[in-house]
């Protein structure tokens, strides 16, 4: 049978250049359904089951596999890099896709980029068919009148590939590699030797789970980082679990899990992710500790998260803050910052609300972020002391089905908010 590599980023991935986050694994179903409905065996790189790092299956692949679909989503770096790897290793079969709204910046502008549209969480139902009936007939057509299609050896035609020699590569297990055992790698996911794709997937499954299990998630997520060491994404789910573990205890938590974000340089980060993450740590660092210096990191990185890319989630946290700086600030008797921070913490809200709704209500979103859309309107129309759209958001997010730390995060967010309010109400009538 033949083969298909598909080269991609897996999981959630963020464009930097416009902070627009695609889900990457949406794409990959459409193309392994074209791939396999033209009759070929279609792998990514989180899908094949090693010890070790990816680098030795990843270029066999390259070099063995009967074709190979590079996906330049998102600009991401290492597709590019082994897209460059198969030109240089196979004058045919290869095939480009990405985003509509990807620019592509090599100058290969003769090279045919398939294009498809992307919503961010999901492909729409239409444009999947099209995408994967246009990509089915691609390969067919590839394969029945093989042409060379490489830039290396349409400019060097002379140049002989390499030849293709050696036993196919062992399936190992990727348990083992670090300091969970076999076992508990095994048990945390489900599966005897799981692959990355597995692994993470049953991650994310004990995150979003109704009664989660961080811990679990920690261990999965770790063997995936090990796999996929430069994946901001795996890095990004590993802080998050590691901090929401609360092991060996809640601070020390929170200190591992700013050692695993920092790797992603947040202090200097346009991810609204990365710096959503680099908040919420230093938030409850705060929370814990009561140390300005966490309450203005804090701070900071919401307000950069929120200006640069219009995120609601660094958004609506930095307003609460700027309500508990401006708390701080009437203890120590500077009013005017106080003001100036509330009337800052308002205005942020209501471009909050103008910028959620329309995601609340995009048919198109998926359900797990719609709950944070409504819990975001929920708590700025707390904050604006509209109680009619309060109650509205509030039912809404009631009724839906989520893990118990959403609700619970969500509702202990807008007691402290509403503590917050009627403390500075009082302290400034006073």
């Amino acid at each position: 049978m033949y083969t298909c590599f598909v080269v991609q980023g897996f999981g959630k991935k963020t464009d930097y250049t416009d902070g627009r986050v695609l889900d990457l694994d949406a794409s990959y179903e459409i193309i392994k359904e074209a791939v396999e409905s033209a009759g070929l065996q279609c792998i990514r790189a989180d899908e094949i089951v090693h010890s070790g790092t990816i680098d030795v299956p990843m270029y066999e692949q390259l070099l063995r596999a009967d074709l190979v679909i590079a996906d330049l989503s998102t600009y991401n770096v290492n597709a590019a890099f082994e897209l460059g790897v198969r030109y240089g290793l196979r004058p045919q079969a290869t095939i480009i896709v990405a985003e509509e709204q990807f620019k592509n910046p090599f100058d290969v502008g003769h090279i045919v980029i398939r294009r498809y549209q992307h919503l961010g969480e999901d492909i729409g139902r239409r444009e999947a068919k099209r995408f994967c009936d246009d990509l089915k007939q691609a390969i067919q057509d590839i394969l029945s009148n093989p042409k060379t299609d490489s830039p290396v050896y349409t400019f060097l035609p002379q140049l002989l590939p390499p030849k293709q020699g050696g036993a196919e590569t062992a399936v190992r297990s990727a348990a083992g590699a670090g300091n969970a055992t076999p076992a508990a790698v095994s048990e945390a996911a489900g599966e005897e030797n799981p692959s990355a794709k597995v692994m993470l997937e049953s991650a994310l499954a004990k995150i979003n789970a109704e009664k989660s299990d961080f811990a679990g998630a920690c261990i999965l997520l770790a063997e995936v980082k090990k796999l996929r060491p430069n994946d901001p994404f795996v890095t990004q789910q590993l802080a998050l679990a590691t901090y929401k573990s609360k092991q060996p205890d809640p601070v020390a938590a929170l200190h591992e899990a700013c050692n695993i974000i920092r790797e992603l340089s947040p202090e200097t980060s346009n991810d609204p992710e990365t710096l959503g993450l680099w908040g919420a740590i230093h938030k409850r660092l705060w929370d814990l500790t009561a140390s300005s210096a966490y309450l203005d990191e804090s701070i900071s990185a919401y307000e950069r998260g929120f200006f640069l890319k219009q995120d609601y989630y660094n958004g609506i946290n930095l307003a609460f803050l700027l309500n508990q700086r401006a708390a701080e600030s009437l203890k120590a008797g500077h009013r005017d910052e106080a003001i100036a921070d509330t009337v800052g913490a308002r205005r942020v809200r209501q471009d909050v609300i103008r910028y959620a709704v329309p995601l609340a209500e995009s048919k198109e979103t998926a359900p797990d972020k719609r709950y944070w859309l409504i819990a975001t309107l929920w708590e700025a129309a707390v904050g604006l002391a509209d109680d009619a759209a309060a109650g509205r958001w509030e039912a809404e997010a009631k009724a839906m089905r989520v893990a118990d730390w959403m609700q619970e995060t969500r509702e202990s967010q807008g007691a402290k908010l509403r503590a917050l309010l009627q403390t500075y109400t009082e302290s400034v009538n006073h």
